[in-house]
């Protein structure tokens, strides 16, 4: 617990640095509401079933439920990869943002001076609320228990990287701080503590309170429960368009991050390529695609059984009518589209998270909205509903009008999203050139913005090409408008746009941005 004095100190720190301004918001229902956050690993909105994207054959009869109980928003980007993510998820502020993050030793390895980048969880506990985190930790090696978090369970990546490809099984966990090591399948795990917790469990009853569940499924080694596996063996989807390319009108780094190659009868098959260190890798050389795809969907089953455990906790406490619960995830994981078997690259396969907002007798049932959103927002949303006050500007719109009105066209705010590598803060002052600018995944720096039906990105590499999509008339971004004469005058607004929003939230390398390729390549 820090001091008065302390906590005054690092308020004048952030201050100084023109971090702190007030974000002030009071509560919309008349008794703060609980916040339970479900947060999976690297899972493609096409794992779950309420998304009309999904294969026919997925079943998630859980979160279809959660989504019929709430708001399933048609697309959201949380993050370009897991720690950027996280990061937001605990600022409200995007990466450019963060003043103190960075990778730091063997990978995962990471900080960051709590001073100053201090996280809402701890302004949640000072204001009244009881905090708990439980599963995976990837935001440096300090991962606040008794500042942030008054309960934790928690699988700390950064501090063992010898056991950070442990995503299933045989996990070093820290318990309130005290760590053991814990044999079995960890989805499993963290639900049951997670529903514990719920249900009364280490935590004052007397408190709304805030529950991040962060699940490390689907994350590769993909591994899914037992029970599960084979499932769904012989299910099939058809095979994306440009799986193996070539795709003149984008961005050059397509070629190098080439993960699938023809089999036999030219069935798409995974790529040779040197083996990782340690078990990261979710896929084999040689692995069928379709089987790839089917064993993905295996995986997420363990997690729609945890929603529904998790929804029977909450309703059968009385808990239901005043807890605000959202199921999302960190970033998706691209299938095969553009190529690709991975998350970080700027299209919706790569990086789009499911996310369904649910608070029955608060909010609407069975709605849809179609405004894209991003970490940011959630954060100025937990904050506006509960009537938590951070001493610091966020980034993120509260969703409130979309969450009572998920179809009104009063909302005026395009989403501003980024690939920052492995930088932060005052870091991203200078792009980098050469192989630091392509050090996550061979994926350059870029920018993207969602305006309505378009997106816009910006690769930050000298003399690519731009590209815009009209994801209602392509949905799987494989026609870039932004090469086509007649829709330059788009291009050029929704480029005004992205910089205005750079600037908005003070990106330090704004006005460093490197010229784009003429559309005549």
């Amino acid at each position: 617990m820090r001091s008065t004095a302390r906590i005054l100190s690092m308020v004048a720190i952030l201050a100084g640095a023109g971090m702190f301004r007030s974000a002030r918001a009071e509560p919309t229902a008349t008794a703060r509401p609980n916040v339970l956050l479900i947060y999976t690993d690297d899972q493609p909105y096409k794992t779950v079933g309420c998304y009309p994207e999904a294969p026919g054959w997925v079943r998630t009869p859980n979160i279809d439920r959660l989504a019929a109980s709430g708001i399933r928003f048609h697309r959201a980007y949380l993050g370009s990869w897991c720690m950027p993510s996280r990061a937001t998820m605990l600022t409200g502020r995007l990466p450019h943002g963060i003043a103190s993050m960075r990778m730091d030793g063997e990978y995962p390895g990471s900080t960051y001076d709590p001073a100053r980048t201090p996280f809402w969880p701890a302004v949640a506990r000072r204001q009244g609320y009881h905090t708990a985190q439980i599963g995976k930790w990837h935001t440096g090696t300090e991962t606040g228990y008794g500042r942030d978090w008054d309960y934790q369970v928690v699988w700390n990546r950064p501090a063992h990287p010898d056991n950070a490809g442990r995503y299933y099984d045989d996990q070093v966990l820290a318990f309130n701080g005290q760590e053991r090591r814990v044999s079995g399948y960890s989805t499993d795990h963290y639900t049951r503590w997670a529903v514990e917790y719920i249900r009364g469990a280490h935590r004052d009853a007397g408190k709304p309170w805030y529950l991040w569940l962060c699940y490390g499924a689907v994350h590769g080694p993909t591994l899914p429960a037992p029970r599960h596996r084979g499932t769904y063996a012989g299910q099939t989807v058809p095979i994306p368009a440009d799986i193996f390319g070539p795709r003149p009108d984008k961005p050059a780094y397509l070629d190098t991050t080439q993960a699938w190659e023809p089999g036999p009868q030219g069935r798409p098959m995974m790529k040779s390529r040197a083996p990782r260190k340690g078990n990261f890798d979710k896929d084999e050389p040689g692995l069928d695609f379709q089987a790839w795809v089917q064993q993905v969907n295996e995986c997420a089953r363990a997690i729609d059984e945890g929603v529904g455990q998790l929804l029977d906790a909450v309703d059968q406490t009385g808990q239901r009518g005043n807890t605000l619960v959202v199921f999302t995830a960190d970033q998706g994981f691209a299938l095969g589209e553009h190529g690709l078997s991975m998350k970080v690259a700027p299209y919706d396969a790569a990086i789009a998270s499911p996310l369904i907002v649910s608070q029955p007798g608060t909010l609407p049932r069975g709605k849809v909205c179609r405004q894209a959103v991003n970490s940011a927002d959630l954060v100025a949303t937990f904050c506006a509903r509960t009537g938590i006050t951070v001493p610091w500007v966020l980034h993120g719109h509260d969703l409130s009008p979309l969450l009572q009105d998920s179809e009104t066209t009063a909302w005026a705010h395009p989403m501003l999203m980024e690939n920052l590598g492995y930088h932060y803060g005052p870091e991203t002052r200078a792009i980098p050139t050469g192989p630091a600018l392509t050090e996550n995944g061979g994926v350059p720096w870029w920018v993207l913005l969602r305006d309505g039906r378009f997106k816009y990105i910006r690769t930050l590499a000298s003399g690519e090409l731009e590209e815009l999509y009209d994801l209602d008339a392509d949905p799987e971004e494989l026609h870039n408008l932004a090469i086509r004469p007649e829709h330059g005058a788009r291009l050029a607004t929704l480029r005004a746009r992205t910089i205005a929003e750079l600037r908005r939230t003070e990106a330090p390398f704004v006005d460093a941005l490197p010229p784009v390729q003429s559309p005549g390549r």
